[in-house]
């Protein structure tokens, strides 16, 4: 790992915390503005990201296809409520044995979700960024996520009504509906 690339890392890393705070302080998310993704300055998620570090893309993926797997990731997951990942557990009412389901995240947190996903397109495509990348990402997935219903529910409308009436109106309904009004909840 050079320097260089740990600088760039750290710079990264940085300006995406930033933009995820400033759209968290936006909707009236304060502290989890703050305490946002800081696990990524821990050595264990810091050092492979340093060393994975390619700007256009997470160092996550090239970890995964350098080795297999993400060590960092598995760090990163398990100590971050705004991904979904985080919420997955064990069901039991499966007669053959148990398997993963997703449960149901608060609101909080998939509004944050929704920012990070909206700061790593703007931190990865810059200048060309659009209003409709957000989206764009989620529905590349090869497979969906394992989110649950209401998760989904809430996700995908927050990343249409991002593409089709952009950040302004976006931010003013979560801030003034979402977080404010329990019935407005999908």
């Amino acid at each position: 790992m050079s320097m260089s690339k740990a600088w760039k890392h750290f710079k990264t890393i940085t300006q995406h915390k930033f933009l995820v705070m400033q759209g968290c302080f936006r909707v009236g998310l304060y502290r989890q503005g703050l305490l946002h993704d800081l696990s990524k300055y821990s050595p264990t998620e810091f050092l492979v990201g340093a060393k994975y570090w390619q700007g256009d893309r997470s160092p996550n993926n090239a970890e995964r296809e350098a080795i297999g797997y993400s060590t960092a990731w598995l760090h990163h997951k398990g100590r971050n409520k705004h991904h979904y990942e985080y919420w997955l557990d064990y069901s039991t009412r499966d007669v053959e044995g148990s398997f993963m389901v997703p449960a149901p995240m608060p609101t909080r947190y998939i509004i944050e979700m929704f920012m990070d996903r909206i700061a790593a397109c703007k931190v990865y495509h810059k200048d060309a960024y659009t209003d409709r990348d957000p989206l764009v990402y989620y529905r590349s997935s090869k497979t969906p996520p394992p989110l649950h219903a209401r998760t989904k529910r809430q996700l995908e409308f927050l990343l249409n009504m991002l593409a089709d009436y952009g950040e302004e109106r976006t931010f003013w309904y979560i801030r003034t509906k979402l977080l404010r009004d329990p019935r407005s909840r999908l």
